[in-house]
Protein backbone atom coordinates (compact mmCIF):
# COMPACT_ATOMS: atom_id res chain seq x y z
CA UNK A 1 0.00 0.00 0.00
CA UNK A 2 1.35 3.40 -0.94
CA UNK A 3 0.46 6.26 0.94
CA UNK A 4 1.05 10.13 -0.77
CA UNK A 5 2.36 13.44 1.15
CA UNK A 6 -0.18 15.12 1.77
CA UNK A 7 -1.65 12.04 3.86
CA UNK A 8 1.81 10.73 5.33
CA UNK A 9 1.77 14.97 6.78
CA UNK A 10 -1.65 14.96 8.09
CA UNK A 11 -1.10 11.93 9.92
CA UNK A 12 2.08 13.31 11.45
CA UNK A 13 0.39 16.27 12.11
CA UNK A 14 -1.66 14.49 14.00
CA UNK A 15 0.52 13.05 16.12
CA UNK A 16 2.25 16.44 17.27
CA UNK A 17 -1.39 17.84 17.91
CA UNK A 18 -1.50 18.79 22.47
CA UNK A 19 -2.74 15.91 24.74
CA UNK A 20 -5.40 17.20 26.38
CA UNK A 21 -4.30 16.89 30.26
CA UNK A 22 -6.42 15.23 32.46
CA UNK A 23 -6.83 15.85 36.25
CA UNK A 24 -6.65 12.52 38.54
CA UNK A 25 -7.92 11.94 41.69
CA UNK A 26 -6.51 12.23 43.97
CA UNK A 27 -5.79 15.74 42.99
CA UNK A 28 -2.36 15.95 45.13
CA UNK A 29 -0.28 12.96 47.39
CA UNK A 30 -0.35 12.67 50.54
CA UNK A 31 -2.87 12.37 53.19
CA UNK A 32 -4.59 15.80 53.48
CA UNK A 33 -7.89 16.63 55.19
CA UNK A 34 -10.46 20.29 55.16
CA UNK A 35 -8.83 21.21 51.64
CA UNK A 36 -9.89 24.88 50.81
CA UNK A 37 -9.35 26.76 47.13
CA UNK A 38 -8.58 30.24 46.27
CA UNK A 39 -7.31 31.94 43.59
CA UNK A 40 -3.80 34.25 43.58
CA UNK A 41 -1.87 35.79 41.45
CA UNK A 42 -3.67 33.61 38.21
CA UNK A 43 -2.94 29.99 40.08
CA UNK A 44 -5.37 27.89 42.28
CA UNK A 45 -3.79 27.37 45.66
CA UNK A 46 -5.30 24.45 48.10
CA UNK A 47 -4.51 24.90 51.35
CA UNK A 48 -5.05 21.65 53.40
CA UNK A 49 -4.49 19.70 57.08
CA UNK A 50 -1.98 17.79 56.95
CA UNK A 51 -3.52 14.11 58.42
CA UNK A 52 -1.15 11.58 58.49
CA UNK A 53 2.76 10.41 57.22
CA UNK A 54 3.12 8.86 54.21
CA UNK A 55 6.02 6.14 53.98
CA UNK A 56 8.52 8.29 54.98
CA UNK A 57 7.49 10.10 58.50
CA UNK A 58 7.42 14.36 57.84
CA UNK A 59 10.13 15.75 59.71
CA UNK A 60 8.99 17.27 63.07
CA UNK A 61 8.52 20.48 64.09
CA UNK A 62 11.21 22.23 66.40
CA UNK A 63 9.31 22.77 69.81
CA UNK A 64 9.97 25.24 72.59
CA UNK A 65 9.88 23.90 75.86
CA UNK A 66 6.01 25.26 76.54
CA UNK A 67 5.17 23.87 73.58
CA UNK A 68 6.33 20.07 74.73
CA UNK A 69 4.09 20.77 78.15
CA UNK A 70 1.42 21.57 76.23
CA UNK A 71 1.37 18.14 74.50
CA UNK A 72 1.24 16.62 77.31
CA UNK A 73 -2.59 16.87 77.92
CA UNK A 74 -4.40 13.27 78.56
CA UNK A 75 -6.87 14.12 76.48
CA UNK A 76 -4.71 14.48 72.86
CA UNK A 77 -5.16 11.87 70.54
CA UNK A 78 -2.09 10.81 69.41
CA UNK A 79 -2.42 11.23 65.64
CA UNK A 80 -3.15 15.14 66.70
CA UNK A 81 0.83 15.26 67.36
CA UNK A 82 1.88 14.83 64.03
CA UNK A 83 0.36 18.20 63.06
CA UNK A 84 2.46 21.13 63.64
CA UNK A 85 2.82 22.51 60.33
CA UNK A 86 0.57 23.16 57.06
CA UNK A 87 1.39 22.81 53.36
CA UNK A 88 -0.14 24.16 50.29
CA UNK A 89 -0.15 23.38 46.71
CA UNK A 90 -0.72 25.87 43.63
CA UNK A 91 -2.02 24.94 40.06
CA UNK A 92 -2.29 26.80 36.97
CA UNK A 93 -4.81 24.44 35.30
CA UNK A 94 -6.55 22.42 37.87
CA UNK A 95 -4.42 19.32 36.61
CA UNK A 96 -0.35 19.77 37.40
CA UNK A 97 0.13 20.89 41.29
CA UNK A 98 3.37 22.05 43.23
CA UNK A 99 3.93 21.62 46.52
CA UNK A 100 5.07 24.24 48.66
CA UNK A 101 6.14 22.52 52.00
CA UNK A 102 5.51 23.78 55.74
CA UNK A 103 3.90 27.48 54.54
CA UNK A 104 3.25 27.82 58.14
CA UNK A 105 4.90 25.80 61.11
CA UNK A 106 4.59 26.01 65.24
CA UNK A 107 8.45 26.67 65.53
CA UNK A 108 6.89 30.30 64.57
CA UNK A 109 3.41 30.27 66.68
CA UNK A 110 4.30 30.14 69.96
CA UNK A 111 1.01 29.23 71.41
CA UNK A 112 0.47 26.32 69.09
CA UNK A 113 1.84 22.61 69.34
CA UNK A 114 -0.66 20.26 67.56
CA UNK A 115 -3.50 19.68 65.76
CA UNK A 116 -2.75 22.45 63.14
CA UNK A 117 -6.29 22.53 60.83
CA UNK A 118 -8.36 23.86 58.23
CA UNK A 119 -6.13 27.08 56.96
CA UNK A 120 -8.43 29.53 55.02
CA UNK A 121 -6.33 31.77 53.39
CA UNK A 122 -7.28 35.39 51.89
CA UNK A 123 -5.23 38.26 50.48
CA UNK A 124 -6.11 42.15 51.52
CA UNK A 125 -4.61 44.67 50.32
CA UNK A 126 -1.16 42.91 49.12
CA UNK A 127 -0.85 40.86 51.65
CA UNK A 128 -1.61 37.03 52.68
CA UNK A 129 -3.30 36.05 55.83
CA UNK A 130 -4.05 32.53 56.89
CA UNK A 131 -6.65 31.62 59.63
CA UNK A 132 -6.31 28.32 61.05
CA UNK A 133 -6.90 26.71 64.36
CA UNK A 134 -4.47 24.88 66.34
CA UNK A 135 -4.43 22.73 69.70
CA UNK A 136 -7.90 21.46 69.76
CA UNK A 137 -8.99 22.81 73.00
CA UNK A 138 -11.62 21.33 75.02
CA UNK A 139 -12.56 24.29 77.50
CA UNK A 140 -11.68 27.83 77.87
CA UNK A 141 -8.43 26.79 80.41
CA UNK A 142 -6.83 25.37 77.30
CA UNK A 143 -4.49 27.93 75.38
CA UNK A 144 -5.49 27.01 71.48
CA UNK A 145 -8.03 28.25 69.17
CA UNK A 146 -8.01 29.99 65.92
CA UNK A 147 -4.55 32.24 64.65
CA UNK A 148 -4.01 34.55 62.57
CA UNK A 149 -0.79 34.13 60.55
CA UNK A 150 0.59 36.83 57.36
CA UNK A 151 2.35 36.80 54.72
CA UNK A 152 3.44 38.67 51.72
CA UNK A 153 3.34 35.43 49.19
CA UNK A 154 0.49 32.95 49.18
CA UNK A 155 3.22 30.41 49.35
CA UNK A 156 4.30 31.83 52.86
CA UNK A 157 6.35 31.56 54.53
CA UNK A 158 3.64 32.62 56.61
CA UNK A 159 3.86 33.94 60.71
CA UNK A 160 2.20 34.38 63.39
CA UNK A 161 0.44 38.26 63.45
CA UNK A 162 -0.47 38.48 66.92
CA UNK A 163 1.28 36.14 69.23
CA UNK A 164 -2.02 34.51 70.61
CA UNK A 165 -5.41 33.03 69.13
CA UNK A 166 -7.57 35.84 67.74
CA UNK A 167 -10.08 33.51 69.20
CA UNK A 168 -9.41 31.54 72.13
CA UNK A 169 -12.34 30.60 73.81
CA UNK A 170 -15.82 28.82 73.42
CA UNK A 171 -18.71 31.27 72.38
CA UNK A 172 -22.27 30.15 71.91
CA UNK A 173 -21.35 26.27 72.22
CA UNK A 174 -19.29 26.70 69.21
CA UNK A 175 -15.49 25.37 69.39
CA UNK A 176 -13.21 27.63 67.67
CA UNK A 177 -12.11 25.60 64.46
CA UNK A 178 -12.78 25.25 61.11
CA UNK A 179 -12.32 28.65 60.49
CA UNK A 180 -13.15 30.51 56.84
CA UNK A 181 -12.73 33.61 55.30
CA UNK A 182 -15.35 35.40 53.35
CA UNK A 183 -15.16 39.03 51.48
CA UNK A 184 -18.48 40.41 50.86
CA UNK A 185 -18.92 42.50 47.37
CA UNK A 186 -19.25 45.71 49.86
CA UNK A 187 -15.71 44.74 51.03
CA UNK A 188 -16.65 43.41 54.41
CA UNK A 189 -14.93 40.68 56.08
CA UNK A 190 -15.62 37.44 57.88
CA UNK A 191 -14.98 34.66 59.07
CA UNK A 192 -16.99 31.53 59.86
CA UNK A 193 -15.98 28.65 62.48
CA UNK A 194 -17.33 26.28 64.80
CA UNK A 195 -17.41 22.74 65.70
CA UNK A 196 -19.44 20.67 68.50
CA UNK A 197 -22.49 21.23 65.95
CA UNK A 198 -22.88 25.02 66.74
CA UNK A 199 -21.65 27.67 64.14
CA UNK A 200 -20.46 31.38 64.44
CA UNK A 201 -19.68 34.52 62.21
CA UNK A 202 -17.45 37.45 63.27
CA UNK A 203 -16.44 40.39 61.76
CA UNK A 204 -12.68 40.77 60.49
CA UNK A 205 -11.26 44.43 61.26
CA UNK A 206 -9.60 46.06 58.26
CA UNK A 207 -6.22 45.50 60.06
CA UNK A 208 -7.28 41.29 59.66
CA UNK A 209 -6.43 40.47 63.54
CA UNK A 210 -9.03 41.97 65.32
CA UNK A 211 -12.63 41.79 65.20
CA UNK A 212 -15.73 44.40 64.70
CA UNK A 213 -19.11 44.38 66.54
CA UNK A 214 -22.20 43.90 64.54
CA UNK A 215 -24.65 46.55 64.30
CA UNK A 216 -26.18 45.16 67.08
CA UNK A 217 -23.18 45.15 70.00
CA UNK A 218 -22.44 41.53 69.73
CA UNK A 219 -19.02 40.64 68.56
CA UNK A 220 -19.47 36.78 68.14
CA UNK A 221 -23.27 35.78 66.29
CA UNK A 222 -24.39 32.21 66.32
CA UNK A 223 -25.59 30.88 62.87
CA UNK A 224 -25.90 27.47 63.47
CA UNK A 225 -28.14 26.31 60.48
CA UNK A 226 -29.54 23.24 61.23
CA UNK A 227 -29.71 20.60 64.47
CA UNK A 228 -28.12 18.63 62.23
CA UNK A 229 -24.64 20.73 61.60
CA UNK A 230 -21.29 19.55 63.03
CA UNK A 231 -18.71 21.77 61.81
CA UNK A 232 -16.63 22.89 58.31
CA UNK A 233 -18.68 26.21 57.72
CA UNK A 234 -17.91 27.27 54.31
CA UNK A 235 -19.46 30.31 52.48
CA UNK A 236 -19.93 31.44 48.91
CA UNK A 237 -22.26 34.18 47.12
CA UNK A 238 -23.51 33.92 43.73
CA UNK A 239 -26.52 36.03 42.07
CA UNK A 240 -27.20 37.64 45.14
CA UNK A 241 -27.71 34.92 47.46
CA UNK A 242 -25.18 33.71 50.21
CA UNK A 243 -25.03 29.82 50.49
CA UNK A 244 -23.63 28.14 53.33
CA UNK A 245 -21.96 25.05 53.45
CA UNK A 246 -20.94 22.35 56.32
CA UNK A 247 -20.21 18.98 57.28
CA UNK A 248 -23.07 16.93 59.12
CA UNK A 249 -22.28 13.54 60.46
CA UNK A 250 -19.49 11.72 62.44
CA UNK A 251 -16.54 12.19 60.38
CA UNK A 252 -14.88 9.05 61.05
CA UNK A 253 -18.18 7.19 60.24
CA UNK A 254 -20.34 6.63 56.85
CA UNK A 255 -22.48 9.19 57.35
CA UNK A 256 -20.59 11.67 56.93
CA UNK A 257 -22.12 14.48 54.73
CA UNK A 258 -22.15 18.02 53.40
CA UNK A 259 -25.39 19.59 53.37
CA UNK A 260 -26.15 23.57 53.11
CA UNK A 261 -28.28 26.31 53.39
CA UNK A 262 -29.12 29.73 51.75
CA UNK A 263 -29.39 33.45 53.26
CA UNK A 264 -30.10 37.14 51.95
CA UNK A 265 -27.28 37.99 53.80
CA UNK A 266 -23.36 37.16 54.92
CA UNK A 267 -24.62 37.25 58.37
CA UNK A 268 -28.10 35.00 57.37
CA UNK A 269 -30.61 37.81 59.14
CA UNK A 270 -32.82 36.48 60.63
CA UNK A 271 -30.94 33.41 61.28
CA UNK A 272 -33.28 31.81 60.30
CA UNK A 273 -33.00 32.16 57.05
CA UNK A 274 -30.47 30.11 56.56
CA UNK A 275 -32.59 26.99 56.19
CA UNK A 276 -30.99 23.48 55.68
CA UNK A 277 -31.28 22.09 52.09
CA UNK A 278 -30.63 18.73 51.13
CA UNK A 279 -27.36 17.21 51.67
CA UNK A 280 -24.84 17.77 48.50
CA UNK A 281 -23.06 14.68 49.06
CA UNK A 282 -22.26 11.89 51.63
CA UNK A 283 -20.15 9.43 51.57
CA UNK A 284 -21.93 6.28 50.61
CA UNK A 285 -23.10 8.28 46.91
CA UNK A 286 -20.03 9.73 45.89
CA UNK A 287 -17.33 7.18 44.60
CA UNK A 288 -14.18 7.08 45.53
Amino acid sequence: MTIDRRTLLAGLGCGLLPVPAWAKNPAIPGWYADPEIRIFGGRYWIYPTFSADESIAAVQSSLTPAQIEMRKRPDIWAPFLRQTFLDAFSSPDLVNWTRHPRILDVTDVSWAAFAMWAPSAIEHRGRYYLFFGANDIKHDGHLGGIGVAVSDRPEGPFRDAIGKPLIGRVVNGAQPIDQMAFRDDDGSLYLYYGGWKHCNVVRLAPDMTSLLPFADGRTFKPITPSPDYVEGPFMLKRRGVYYLMWSEGEWTGPDYRVAYATGPSAAGTPITDFGRKSPLMDSLSVPF
